[in-house]
This record gives structure tokens, sequence and C-alpha cells, in this order.
């Protein structure tokens, strides 16, 4: 087991990792920006050390900081979280051409699933179903001409360097389709430094699916189930559950299959996450793999009773699963809210400032993830979620129910914030009931 682990992030999920190893007995050093000084992460570590500026580009994102300050400090291990370096390649590839274990899968293997094109061809390959579309980068207008012939419309072009809504454009007819291919590039050129994008077959009204796995180093490969991510808004996730209910133990069993397929096809090692659209007719697609943890990954801790974290620390110091597929039992139903310091009355608009009043919910059931504090200053440089509520139950409703209890407890003074959004969504008879897609919250506001 590793001595000492660099903790590359911060928030709620450097928190989480320091927890994490502090139960396997390594020691922690936390890296801090400027604006992070009175951090949660800071205080909790063993070892803290300020490596620049608030600016991400001049702190978090500074590769050469970031190793200097795990030379330094002894670290034989680095954890980058999920956002900033955590499927960066190239950051894999330093923290081992120092000495330094990356807390994740290989170079080569956040190289090949992290370009969406080539993971596509893999995922195809090994028998994955995989949405119609381009097998890889469409370089030229006559090509793309051609495609949307075979295809047909509605059609979108994405980013195959990236995600999060940049550089994607749903074409819906022949007159949109060279503009918006322009456009696309263009975006992903300004977020990816790449402008290649690659075209698919549009499904509308999708559900979009997840299936956690972890690998190890002898080629062990488990999946944990699903978790429903359909709830979201601008293509960022706002409420995630597990199981999902829309999905039977047949449909499980063949995601997971395919989901573990894949994996093994590039003998992927660590925790790593297959996404999927599911259309109306009970069809499942392969949209992107993500190499690293997730941040909806408390739920199915709580489904699954497994601490992802610590497997994820355990598989990098060369430990094998010990549990085969048949070992893995749901046993609740769980539900995540990402809790934002935004103001859903103005358009979400974000809202930065001194938490000056704070008392987050507990009891049977409830589970918070957080780096916040009473007095805590929440900055305007970095991501607006600032905690997890999560809830758990013997059923879906239970579930719910329970974290509309929770949600109505939470007090946060100080900010804006989307608490009552999220007990409005909750209570809303479509969600309870189940019956949704990815475009259940674009609908809502069309129609206000």
């Amino acid at each position: 087991m590793f001595y000492k682990v660099l903790v590359a992030n911060r928030g709620e999920i450097a928190v989480r990792i320091i927890r994490a190893c502090r139960e396997l007995g390594i020691k922690t050093v936390a890296i801090y920006s400027e604006a992070d000084r009175e951090s949660m992460h800071v205080n909790f570590a063993d070892q803290a050390i300020c490596i620049g500026p608030a600016p991400s580009h001049l702190s978090y994102l500074d590769i050469p900081r970031i190793i200097s300050a795990a030379l330094l400090t002894g670290a034989d291990a680095i954890h980058p979280g999920y956002g900033y370096l955590s499927e960066r390649a190239d950051f894999a590839e330093i923290c081992e051409s120092h000495g330094l274990v990356f807390i994740g899968p290989t170079p080569a293997q956040i190289e090949q699933m992290g370009d969406k094109a080539q993971a596509k061809a893999t995922m195809q390959a090994a028998g994955v179903p995989v949405v119609p579309g381009s097998d890889g980068p469409v370089s030229s207008e006559q090509e793309l001409l051609k495609l949307a012939k075979e295809i047909g419309f509605p059609l979108i072009i994405k980013a195959s360097a990236g995600g999060g809504g940049k550089g994607m454009r749903i074409v819906r007819t022949q007159d949109e389709l060279l503009s918006n291919f322009d456009i696309a590039r263009s975006e992903a050129l300004a977020s990816f430094g790449n402008d290649q994008v690659y075209v698919e077959k549009y499904i509308a009204n999708p559900r979009h699916l997840e299936i956690q796995l972890l690998g190890d180093h002898a080629g062990n490969v488990v999946h944990f189930g699903e978790r429903e991510c359909s709830l979201q808004r601008r293509h960022q996730k706002v409420i995630e559950e597990a199981p999902s209910p829309v999905v039977d133990a047949t449909l499980r069993q063949a995601m997971g299959e395919a989901a573990v397929r894949g994996a093994k096809a590039v003998n992927y090692r660590n925790a790593g996450t297959i996404e999927f659209l599911l259309d109306e007719d009970g069809k499942f697609y392969f949209m992107e793999m993500n190499t690293r943890i997730q941040v909806e990954h408390p739920i199915t801790e709580m489904v699954y009773g497994i601490d992802l974290v610590k497997a994820q620390i355990q598989i990098a110091a060369d430990a094998e699963l010990d549990y085969t597929q048949n070992d893995i039992i749901p046993m609740c139903h769980a539900i995540e809210c990402r809790l934002n310091a935004e103001d859903p009355e103005r358009n979400f608009l974000p809202s930065p400032g001194v938490i000056t009043k704070l008392f987050i919910p507990g009891g049977h059931g409830v589970r918070w993830d957080s780096h916040i504090y009473e007095g805590y200053e929440i900055s305007p440089h970095y991501d607006s979620m600032f905690g997890k509520l999560i809830t758990w139950g013997v059923d879906r409703e239970e579930a719910i129910d329970r974290m509309l209890s929770a949600l109505s407890e939470v007090i946060i003074e100080g900010i804006k914030h989307n608490v009552e959004f999220h007990k409005r969504l909750l209570n809303d008879p479509r969600v309870r009931s189940g019956d949704f897609s990815t475009k259940f919250l674009e609908e809502i506001f069309t129609q206000e």
C-alpha cells in the first residue's frame, strides 16, 4: 500500500479522497490555490502546499507545480479525482515518468477511450451496440454530406476530444448541416484544442444511463449496475439515482455484460464508467467512457455497499478484486441531488459568497458529501457545486420521500442555491413515476 498520496483536486472530491486514504492508513498531501487556503481539504490533509493563484490554469491544471509538490512532500502516488487532470493521458504519463503512481487507468487507456471516435470504434469491435454514425472524425464537407445521406436526419455533430456539450450541434435538416459543422469544429477547437468532430444519428428523447466498472491488473472486470442520469440541464447532471426506474434485470444484465466486454477490450484497470443512451424502444447504445471516478459515485456505493474510492487506491497498489460478478447484489435504492451555488430564479446565475448560516440534515439513510462549512467562502473561480445530498431507502419511493424530507431540513444562508429547485423536481408527477428523458428539464423551461 502507498505511504503518501497527493490529492490533485479540490472541493468535495478532495475531502472524499482524503477520508478514503485515512481509512487505509495512508498519509495525504493537499494542494490548494490561494483562493482555497481556508478550504476543508487543506485542513483535513496531513500536509498542504500552495501551488499558485486562483485561476485553475495557474494552479489545479499546472502539471509542473503539481509534480513538484508531490516530489517535494515525498508522495508516492497521485489521485486526480474527477475533472481537472483526471482524464489527461499526458498527466498520467508524466506521473509515471517521475516514479509516481497515477491512481487511475493507464495513459494508453485514457487516450484510447478519451477520443470519442476511437472509443466508439473500439466498442463496436468488442460487440457493444453503438449509435449509427461515422467511423471516425469527419474531415471534409463532402464526407459529411455523404454520411448525412446514409444516416438520415436528425443527426448530431460531436467533438472528438471532449464533452459537456461543447462542440455539439443537433442538425435537423440538410440546410443546417454545413453551418453547424463549422460551428461545432470552432467550438471544439476553442474548448479542447482539437477541431475534430464526428457524426451520429440523433436519438430523440433518450435516457442517459451509465454502468459503473472496476477492473484490476489481472484482467478481472466487474460492473455495479446502472445509474440513471437523465435529469440534466445543458448536458450537466442535476439528479442521479440507482437503479434506474425503467431498467429490469434482463436489460441490466445485457448492459452490464456489454460494458464489461468494452472494458476488457482495452484491458481496463481501476474505476471507470461506460455511458449509454437508451431509446424509446428499449435499445441501448454506447455513448462514451469516463476513465475516472464520477461525481455521482456515492449512489452506487450505497446500493452495492462498496467504497469505490478505496477500491481505486487498492487497485492502483496492485490489489486484485476479491469478489466476482455473482457477489455484486443491489441492496437498496439511492438518489443524489447536486447542490450548487446558483440562482434558479435568474437562469441559474452563479452565486458565490460567504456562507453565513449552515445546517445539513442527517439521520438514517442520509449522506452528505461536501467541503463547505459556516463561514466558508464559495469562490467565483470554480464550479458552483458545493455539495451532494444522498439518500437511500428500501425502494425508490422511500428514497425520494427521504430526500424531500432531507431537503426540507437544509439551511444555507449567504448565497443563492438550488435546494427548492430540487424539491420542485422531485415533487413533479413525471419524476415521481420515472417517466422522463434527457429532454425533461428542457421541456419544463420551454413550457414556462
